[in-house]
């Protein structure tokens, strides 16, 4: 029996997860979950970063002197995964030399046509194979450079947020490659940083670390974070840093005729290749290639996902009107059918989303939703749509048909979406595990600390120990299969007991 303790930040929350790995299956515990709420100070939009390093201090100390501690167990391992694309800088102290940026912040607004100006769309896309996005680190990193920066001036060292966290742990100053990945300026055909991408930009090279697969022991923990958390030198490792990689990394699926959603606040589909394709179809499409563990690579597109159903929330809850996700799934499936459709990648800032949604709705022609059951309909609606879309784009450019979409990840717990999902693409939906992320980022380490051969054994052992639920177009046709029951090759379960 081994234990590892994977800490899992996305953009709302935080949580950690003790791992038990017995007898090729796995037990996930929850120890621990926080908020993670950015700041905004004038203008900007920050991520309260030394809160994130105080809980995860109290998640350790939390499995340290009370689940472990308590049982007389021993913790095995320590891995970190977090969102994508945001870094903190160093100064040569090896101290913060500004607070870290919400990818949300709007100093990237207009920044992409400015690195156009020097480098262009398709030079960009040649050196990386990723997705157009004006959050990616490589138009924070030249918004930095056109702002004057003094934290950039300062900097001696870039650091992601889960590599950031990890150095607070250990000391230890690297990057691990499936959050590089995410960057736009790493090349994925050459396996290192893009240097003469950032060198015609004017960006400095000599502060980016040492690139890491996943998987890799960084060190033991730091003797003054090890004897506050009442734990030993329990190794740490470089995990699938980035959150989709290590959610990938825990589809319980066989053979290739199968695709992915990682569904949360980003809703994350894709394909898993061999070998990056990086040509005019896909620069066209706007498709990423993300590194994913065992050298895989993440052929995917980004989604706004249920982050939009977030901030209709949140908007409500300021008005007065407090629902769960449950009430609002409820509430939707009670609406019946959406009046409107709309672009579910047009809204990246934050704030008043059912204003912004039903001013989109009346500048399409379309009739708003008015009720917050509507709202959500129209919003699980869309999202369908576009995942049929995607998935077109997807197959066409991977040259296969997907019989199967895995949907894991928090979303995957939201029945109406995975029956919508069905019932637009017309494949089957297997939902599950929802706690894909925490699980992937356990395999991996357990990968890395030599207890599994890979990512063939590790998917194994997701399907021997988490439950999933089969969805067909036109209604719920299946319930959960039995773990024991092996998926049969190409990610279809056997017929449900």
């Amino acid at each position: 029996m081994s234990h590892y303790l994977a800490f899992d930040l996305g953009a709302e929350s935080g949580r950690a997860m003790l791992g038990t790995l017995e007898g090729g299956r796995l037990a996930v515990e929850e120890l621990h979950r926080f908020a993670n709420t950015p700041v905004r100070v004038f203008d900007a939009l920050y991520w309260d970063t030394l809160r994130l390093w105080h809980e995860i201090q109290r998640g350790l100390a939390i499995a340290g002197r009370g689940a472990l501690g308590a049982r007389h167990l021993q913790l095995d391992g320590i891995g970190i995964d977090t969102w994508g694309v945001d870094f903190a800088l160093l100064g040569a102290d090896g101290a913060l030399a500004d607070n870290p940026r919400h990818y949300r912040d709007a100093r990237t607004n207009g920044v992409m046509e400015k690195v156009f100006s020097v480098v262009s769309r398709a030079e960009v896309f040649a050196q990386t194979g990723i997705q157009f996005m004006q959050l990616n680190s490589l138009y924070q990193f030249y918004a930095l450079k056109l702002a004057g920066s003094p934290a950039l001036e300062a900097a001696r060292t870039l650091l992601f947020m889960p590599d950031l966290l990890n150095y607070w742990l250990t000391g230890v100053a690297r990057a691990e490659l499936t959050i590089a990945s995410t960057s736009q300026f790493y090349d994925p055909r050459k396996k290192t940083w893009a240097l003469d991408l950032l060198e015609r930009l004017g960006l400095p090279t000599g502060i980016l670390p040492v690139i890491v697969a996943p998987g890799t022991l960084l060190g033991p923990l730091l003797d003054s974070v090890a004897g506050a958390a009442g734990l030993g030198a329990v190794p740490v490792y470089a995990t699938g840093c980035h959150d989709t990689a290590s959610a990938v990394a825990a589809v319980p699926a066989e053979g290739a005729n199968w695709c992915y959603i990682s569904s949360g606040t980003w809703s994350l589909m894709g394909a898993e290749l061999d070998e990056p394709v990086i040509d005019e179809r896909v620069l066209a499409e706007n498709l990423t290639n993300e590194i994913g563990a065992a050298g895989k690579i993440r052929f995917l597109k980004n989604i706004a996902g249920l982050w939009l159903v977030q901030e209709c929330r949140r908007a409500w809850a300021q008005e007065g009107a407090e629902y769960t996700y449950d009430e609002l799934t409820r509430l939707a499936g009670e609406a019946g059918p959406a009046r409107a459709t709309i672009d579910v990648d047009a809204f990246l800032e934050p704030g008043d989303m059912p204003r912004k949604i039903a001013a989109h709705c009346r500048a399409r022609g379309q009739t708003p939703p008015e009720t917050p059951g509507e709202f959500t309909r129209t919003i699980l609606e869309s999202l369908a749509e576009r995942y049929r879309q995607v998935l077109e784009s997807l197959e066409a450019l991977a040259g296969r048909r997907f019989e199967a979409i895995h949907i894991v990840g928090g979303g995957s717990r939201n029945a109406l979406l995975n029956q919508l999902v069905a019932d637009a693409t017309g494949r089957t939906v297997i939902a599950g595990p929802s706690e894909a992320t925490a699980i992937g980022n356990v395999l991996i380490q357990a990968i890395g600390a030599g207890e599994l051969s890979g990512l063939e054994e590790a998917r194994a052992v997701v399907r021997r120990s988490f439950e999933v639920e089969v969805y067909q177009a036109g209604g719920f046709k299946g319930a959960a299969t039995r773990p024991e029951r092996p998926l049969q090759a190409g990610g279809l379960p056997h017929k449900a007991m």
